[in-house]
């Protein structure tokens, strides 16, 4: 930006002084002031803005780069499955079709269905020490029995 020193400072004042009048001289340099907080607050704004699109650039052309990456490695992934399976007798084939035959799920289990996260068991397994020292509330209370158990040098509610 522009450089004042004090010297060039006292100059500005002494003119705008003489031109504007000791009388609205706060007033201007109040609004002077707002202007230039206004610009740059939208200089920075723009800045970040410019980053940001920069920053998505490289996202987008390191997101094509990784996935032309996994395409080539499952193409690899691909030929040398092909290869190694290339050289399997029939029997070996006969035995896999005849086990999908009889309708009985591998040792593996099935991949395909989704286990079911009982979150509920996993946040009952928090201790209470844990609980009570983080503010976590362990039963639900209406916001009016809130207030009167927490009210001071009233009746307290239990409930």
């Amino acid at each position: 930006m522009i450089d004042f020193g004090i010297d060039k400072l006292a100059i500005i004042g002494a003119v705008a002084l003489i031109v504007i009048g000791p009388e609205r001289l706060p007033k201007v340099a109040r609004t002077v002031g707002v202007l230039l907080g206004k610009a740059q607050r939208y200089v920075s704004q723009v800045q970040s803005e410019v980053n940001r699109s920069i920053e998505l650039e490289e996202l987008k052309k390191m997101k094509s780069g990784l996935e032309d990456a996994a395409r080539n490695v499952e193409a690899e992934v691909g030929n040398q499955w092909q290869d190694a399976t290339s050289g399997l007798t029939d029997s070996s084939n006969s035995a896999h079709t005849s086990y999908a035959d009889t309708g009985s799920t591998p040792y593996y289990g099935n991949f395909h269905e989704p286990k079911r996260k009982n979150w509920r068991l996993k946040r009952g397994a928090t201790p209470l020490w844990y609980k009570q020292k983080n503010g976590v509330r362990r039963h639900v209370q209406s916001g009016a029995a809130r207030v009167a158990r927490f009210r001071p040098g009233g009746t307290q509610q239990h409930g």
